[in-house]
C-alpha cells in the first residue's frame, strides 16, 4: 500500500478532527497540576491494576474514534494515513491525560513488526486486537545471559510436529505478568553461527508452562519480570518471518523500541520550569544555567524527531537515526534526573507522600536506569553508530563466525 503525502489543508482539517475528539472525550494536561504525576508516582498493585484497566479504556476509546493506529492499513483497524498524520496526532494527545502506556510494545514494537513480517493470517489476528486494546503484549527477549549480547540468547525451541517446545529464562520483560500475548526470540539451530539459529515466535502468555515473576525496582514498581518457560509449546504458525531468520526479524522490532523510547513524549521542558517555580528556584544562577541546558536538550529531540518523520515521509525504513535518539534520550534521562533533585535540593530526600507530588520526581531520578538499560544500552548505540554511520572496524568477533554450540556461553 502506498500512501499518499498529505496536503496542508488535509492536516490541518485532521488536527481539528483530533482537537475537537480531545477535548470532548480528555481533560488538557496542565504542568502545574499534579494529579497526573501522582498518578505516575503510584507503586501499589491496586494503582497498577487500576492504570491497566484505565489505559485499556483509553485505547478502546480511541479506538472507536478512529485514532488508533493512523499509520496502519484499513484492512487490520487502522486509518492508512501517512506519518504526517500519526505526527499530528501524537502532538495533540500529548496535550491531554490520556494514558495508554501499557500497551507501547503492542502499538510501538509488534504492530510495525507483524505489518512487516507477518502472514495474512497473523496480521489479521494480531493487528486488529493490539489497535482496540483487547490484548497486552509484552517483550520476550533478554535472558540473564544475553542482555547487550542478545544474539548469545540459549532459550531453546525444539519442533515437534506443528509445533515447538520452548525451554528457558527470560528476563527484563516489561508488562508480562499481566500481557495476553509476548513476542520471543528462541534458538532453533546450535550448529550455525549465533544470529544465524534464532527463530521469533508469537506466544499467548496463557499457554501452559509460562511463569512470569515480577521484579521490584529501585522505584518501588514492579511492571518488570523474570519469565520462566517450561514445556511450553507453540504451533508452527505463530513463527513470524522464517525459522532461523529471526535475527533479521528481531531487527525490525529492536528499531522500532528505539524509535520509541526516544521519540517518547512524557514530561517537557515547562514540567521543569514549573517544579523551579514552586521551591522558588527560578533566580538561582545554577537552577537557571542546568535549565537552559534541559531547554537545549528538549528542542534537540524534537529536532531529532524531525529528521526520523522526514526519513519516514520519504519512504526510508527506521536507520541509525534511532540509535542516535536513543543514545540522546539515555543521556537526557540522567541529567533531567539530576536536575529535579538539584531543584528540590534537601526536599529531594524525602519519597512517597512525604514528597513533592506524591514522589514523582524521586521516581524520574530512580527510573532513569530503566530508559538507559532498556532498547539497549548507551554502549551499544555506540557501537552501532561507529560501524553503521562513521564507517569505523568493528572489534574482531569470532563469536559472529563460529558455530553457536562451539563458542563460551554467558550463563
Amino acid at each position: 500500500m502506498t500512501v499518499l503525502e498529505a496536503s496542508t489543508d488535509e492536516l490541518e482539517a485532521f488536527r481539528a478532527e483530533a482537537q475537537a475528539w480531545l477535548e470532548l472525550h480528555a481533560e488538557r494536561r496542565q504542568p502545574d497540576t499534579s494529579a497526573f504525576k501522582r498518578r505516575v508516582a503510584a507503586t501499589n498493585p491496586e494503582d497498577e491494576r487500576a492504570h491497566v484497566e484505565a489505559c485499556k479504556a483509553w485505547q478502546h476509546l480511541i479506538f472507536d474514534g478512529g485514532f488508533a493506529g493512523v499509520t496502519v492499513p484499513p484492512e487490520y483497524g487502522g486509518r492508512g494515513a501517512s506519518t504526517a498524520f500519526d505526527r499530528v496526532w501524537r502532538q495533540e494527545v500529548a496535550r491531554y491525560e490520556v494514558d495508554t502506556g501499557v500497551f507501547a510494545v503492542g502499538l510501538g514494537m509488534v504492530v510495525p513488526t507483524v505489518l512487516a513480517h507477518g502472514t495474512e493470517e497473523q496480521k489479521q489476528q494480531s493487528i486488529p486486537l493490539a489497535l482496540r486494546g483487547d490484548e497486552v503484549w509484552c517483550q520476550l527477549f533478554s535472558e540473564p545471559g544475553a542482555g547487550s549480547d542478545l544474539a548469545g540468547l540459549t532459550t531453546r525451541a525444539e519442533r515437534d510436529g506443528d509445533e515447538w517446545v520452548v525451554n528457558g529464562q527470560k528476563v527484563w520483560n516489561s508488562f508480562a505478568h499481566i500481557a495476553d500475548w509476548g513476542i520471543l526470540l528462541a534458538r532453533t539451530n546450535w550448529d550455525v553461527p549465533k544470529h544465524r539459529g534464532i527463530t521469533y515466535f508469537l506466544v499467548d502468555m496463557r499457554t501452559p508452562g509460562i511463569e512470569a515473576r515480577p521484579l521490584r525496582q529501585i522505584t518501588g514498581v514492579a511492571h518488570f519480570n523474570e519469565t520462566f518457560l517450561t514445556d511450553v509449546r507453540i504451533p508452527h504458525a505463530n513463527v513470524l518471518g522464517e525459522v532461523n531468520g529471526g535475527w533479521g526479524v528481531a531487527q525490525t522490532t529492536l528499531m522500532n523500541e528505539r524509535a520509541l523510547i526516544g521519540n517518547a513524549t512524557g514530561l517537557g521542558f515547562r514540567d521543569y520550569l514549573e517544579l523551579a517555580r514552586h521551591y522558588g528556584r527560578t533566580d538561582d544562577p545554577t537552577i537557571r544555567q542546568l535549565l537552559a541546558a534541559a531547554y537545549t536538550r528538549f528542542e534537540m529531540l524534537r529536532w531529532l524527531g524531525q529528521r526520523s518523520q522526514a526519513a519516514a515521509r520519504a519512504g526510508r525504513p527506521l536507520g541509525p537515526e534511532s540509535s542516535v535518539a536513543k543514545l540522546v534520550v539515555s543521556d537526557h534521562a540522567a541529567r533531567n534526573g539530576d536536575l529535579a533533585l538539584a531543584i528540590e535540593g534537601a526536599a529531594g530526600m524525602l519519597a512517597g507522600r512525604d514528597a513533592y507530588e506524591d514522589g514523582f520526581w524521586q521516581q524520574q531520578f530512580l527510573g532513569q536506569w530503566g530508559i538507559r538499560i532498556g532498547g539497549g544500552t548507551e554502549q551499544v548505540q555506540r557501537n552501532i553508530l561507529g560501524e553503521r554511520v562513521l564507517g569505523l572496524p568493528p572489534e574482531p568477533r569470532p563469536d559472529k563466525t563460529e558455530p553457536f554450540r562451539d563458542i563460551p556461553k554467558n550463563i
